[in-house]
């Protein structure tokens, strides 16, 4: 993805919405988020259930996901630290020296995050339910209604 992403879709990243890690994560997304475009969905999500269903291949995957190009015959997914380093070329800045992971091989690069994904919730803990975003920041989460 590059810096001229369509404002019109912007990218959308699934996220473990009963994760503290993963909740942590969004949050620091908002903060670096310059452009503010940038949209999130849990994955126990009605929305995600039918970005899912649009990539079966993700069915039997538990981790996040950055989709771009949302509903378009040209819809991309991303999985993993793919996903990670897709989300750091979208925050730019000093973000895109996290592009230099690209130099460790996908597989490698996903066993560490395999390894990290198996204790997050002893990490960071976990939620009874997602939390509820900030009213500020709250049009950038998509709920069944897909607003």
């Amino acid at each position: 993805m590059s810096a001229d992403t369509d404002p019109s879709n912007p990218p959308v990243l699934l996220y473990d919405g009963v994760c503290g890690v993963c909740n942590g994560a969004v949050r620091t997304i908002l903060r670096f988020d310059r452009r503010g475009t940038l949209r999130f969905a849990a994955l126990d999500s009605d929305y995600a259930r039918d970005v899912i269903d649009r990539h079966p291949a993700l069915r039997t995957v538990d981790t996040v996901v950055y989709v771009e190009n949302v509903g378009r015959d040209d819809e991309r997914v991303a999985i993993r630290s793919a996903a990670l380093l897709r989300v750091a070329e979208y925050l730019g800045g000093l973000w895109k020296l996290a592009l230099a992971a690209r130099a460790i091989p996908a597989p490698l690069r996903d066993r560490v995050y395999a390894a990290f994904a198996a204790f997050r919730y002893h990490v960071g803990g976990t939620y009874d339910t997602c939390p509820i975003p900030p009213p500020e920041v709250r049009r950038r989460f998509l709920d069944a209604a897909y607003g």
